[in-house]
């Protein structure tokens, strides 16, 4: 069979790639005519572990190609993917459909035969409809003989594990619509395609059109609830003297509950959640059944991260001095992405600026993302560097070489032994016992320099 994907983005990319891997011949078709020739080369232009090989290897035999002419692609395909942006419009919140619209009026324009046009972009219920109706008529007034129908198949990636997520997903949700006839001809083609992942006995839920739509944007906001809810335990625990990660563990093990989506940190942000909660606030508004619950967690993670600022800057009031210089580390919004969008660091950090604090920041792979959005920052290339004449340590976002940090080379490099982790990386017995002051979320603070200073006065 023969795919094409309109959009070379995050979701475009590893689409292609993955569908390229099951054995189909994909073409990815961009207007961005150095990106496509990038791509050709192998180059990718985001960060995701594993991709890179992916799109070099299916290249390689020929299954996967990229283009900028949309008609020649879209003529040869059985099925046609729109995976454009579709970020959060400018004064309202809602998603900017423009970019899908702009695809289905091109992708009418190069039918042939019988063709399913599939949303694989995030978008509103009702999207589908529109993409149809923009395609009808432009078929109409080409006089033109193509066939189509048009299907939502929402993604479920994660930044950092997106192939394995599209190799091995809990579930493929499919929208399609039987026709006047009770025939279901695009149900049958996606099917086809997704065989793969039905041989491994992934679930294949099909579903009306609305209800897919909606589907993306109701799971979304259940995981994006959920993080805001442990966040507000984490505040309760702090003040009442109860630990985050054991209360955690201990509802996580309800089965009604689950465990992911249960660890306590600045806030949630990203490509998705941010984007998508807000999408459905306004949808659900708009359509006389406003969900509460949702607007609830939009407000509560943006003051969440708000409140992180407060909470490190109440922390450096242990060190003294007025100028202090803070080490950040990490900046993305989660580990194994260069993604930016919306991520806590955004917030906190120019907050602390705003306070007077210098910044001295290291991230793995998203300092060339960070630079568009953050000024006046040291950067470093290593952790151990932006701590170099530093007064604390911050860490933001929870890479793996953060996990195992030296706490006596630490010592050496910091003029004060303040850490403070959002992410709750580190035991707090082990960080009492190297002599560190250390904050986390949720959880007791320990003043290990203090109990470690009181030791030498006494031995003294």
């Amino acid at each position: 069979m023969q795919i094409a994907i309109i959009g070379s983005g995050y979701v475009g990319l590893v689409t292609g790639a993955c569908f390229a891997e099951f054995g189909y011949h994909v073409t990815c078709v961009d207007k961005d005519g150095d990106k496509i020739e990038r791509l050709r080369k192998g180059i990718i232009p985001i960060y995701e572990p594993g991709l890179e090989s992916l799109v070099q290897q299916t290249q390689r035999v020929e299954r996967l190609s990229f283009t900028t002419d949309l008609k020649e692609a879209v003529a040869k395909a059985d099925a046609v993917f729109i995976a454009v942006g579709t970020p959060s419009r400018r004064g309202d919140g809602h998603a900017d459909l423009s970019y899908v619209y702009a695809a289905a009026e091109e992708i009418a324009g190069a039918l042939e035969g019988y063709t399913v046009v599939v949303t694989k972009s995030t978008v509103p219920v009702g999207t589908c409809r529109k993409v149809a109706e923009i395609i009808r008529q432009s078929l109409q007034a080409a006089q033109s003989k193509a066939e189509f129908d048009v299907a939502s198949n929402p993604e479920f990636l994660r930044e950092g594990s997106a192939i394995n997520d599209f190799m091995r997903p809990d579930r493929v949700v499919i929208g399609t619509e039987t026709d006047a006839a009770g025939h279901d001809r695009a149900r049958a083609v996606l099917q086809q395609l997704y065989r793969p992942l039905y041989l491994i006995e992934t679930p294949l839920v099909f579903t009306g059109i609305e209800t897919a739509e909606l589907i993306k944007y109701a799971a979304n906001g259940f995981l994006a609830m959920k993080i805001a809810f442990i966040n507000e335990m984490a505040d309760i625990c702090e003040q009442v003297g109860a630990n985050i990660q054991d209360l955690a563990k201990a509802i996580g093990l309800d089965g009604r509950i689950g465990r992911k989506f249960l660890h306590a940190g600045p806030g949630y942000g990203g490509s998705c959640f941010p984007k998508d909660t807000l999408a459905l606030a306004r949808t659900a508004q708009e359509r006389g059944a406003p969900t509460s619950i949702v607007e609830s967690v939009i407000k509560s993670n943006d003051d969440r991260k708000q409140g992180m600022a407060q909470k490190v800057l109440q922390a450096l009031k242990a060190v003294t001095g007025t100028r202090k210089t803070l080490a950040v580390l990490g900046l993305t919004f989660k580990p194994n992405t260069d993604d930016m969008r919306d991520a806590p660091s955004l917030t906190i950090i120019p907050a602390l600026q705003e306070a007077g604090i210098a910044i001295q920041a290291y991230d793995p792979v998203g300092r060339r993302e960070a630079e568009k959005f953050l000024n006046n920052i040291t950067w470093a290339k290593s952790a151990y560097e932006a701590m170099q004449g530093a007064d604390a340590v911050l860490i933001l976002t929870e890479w793996n070489e953060f996990r195992a940090l030296d706490f006596r080379k630490m010592m050496g490099y910091l003029t004060y032994p303040l850490l403070i982790d959002m992410r709750n990386i580190y035991r707090l017995e082990e960080m009492v016992a190297a002599g560190f002051d250390y904050v986390s979320i949720g959880r007791p603070t320990l003043y290990g320099a203090q109990l470690a200073s009181q030791q030498a006065t006494s031995i003294a």
